[in-house]
């Protein structure tokens, strides 16, 4: 595809994202984005067979950036610290949301709604998404102890990871600052280190005072 052509494609694409997340999906129009892109609105259906297709667009430019930062710091567990690898990966995807946070909450909001999008598109990263989140938490903690379940712990950690970019709003109201502030994102990334700190320091505690109170049991 010639630079023309990929900067046109790069035009609707922001085009899209701005309006998806201000009017909604089913709320904006090919003209719409046409008109905040300045293009023909048959550039839209050339280079992406329309509305839909677009969304689509949004949703793999998402994910394949998204799932690479994992990926990379997945691989690195063979050879570095996995608890580092953990924690960079971490803060690459908070700084990559911040920097697309138009995006991110486009994606995030989308995967709220049953939609047909959302199941053929979205679902296939998603378990991609998990698989790296299990690889790297379990290996992080290693024979430590967790407060929760591995997999408890991947649904809050994903939660924490997506919920201020979701809400940008809310984060902004409240704090004062919106997620696409870099000191936000680093006194966020703090908070969700010590959350991961905590989650497994308390449940050494637990289970060494339920060690001291458990009954002993005496033999004859």
């Amino acid at each position: 595809m010639s630079g023309q052509g990929g900067k046109t494609k790069e035009s609707i694409i922001e085009a899209a994202i701005e309006l998806f997340t201000t009017k909604g999906f089913n709320g904006t129009t090919i003209r719409d984005i046409a008109a905040r892109a300045k293009l023909n609105p048959a550039n839209i259906s050339y280079y992406f067979h329309g509305k839909q297709g677009l969304l689509e667009a949004c949703l793999v430019s998402f994910f394949e950036a998204y799932l690479s930062l994992l990926d990379e710091e997945k691989r690195k567990i063979e050879w570095e610290d996995p608890e580092i690898c953990l924690h960079r990966a971490i803060r690459k995807i908070l700084v990559f949301q911040s920097d697309n946070h138009l995006l991110t909450r486009l994606v995030w909001r989308e995967i709220t709604i049953d939609s047909q999008v959302s199941r053929e598109i979205i679902s296939s990263y998603l378990m991609k998404e998990r698989y790296y989140l299990k690889a790297l938490t379990s290996a992080a903690l290693g024979k430590n102890y967790s407060a929760l379940p591995v997999s408890m712990m991947i649904i809050q950690l994903k939660g924490m990871l997506s919920t201020p970019f979701l809400n940008s709003h809310y984060v902004s109201e409240v704090w004062g600052m919106h997620p696409k502030d870099p000191y936000f994102i680093e006194k966020y990334y703090e908070s969700v280190i010590d959350w991961i700190q905590a989650t497994v320091n308390v449940q050494k505690s637990a289970l060494f005072m339920e060690h001291l109170s458990s009954p002993v049991i005496k033999t004859v």
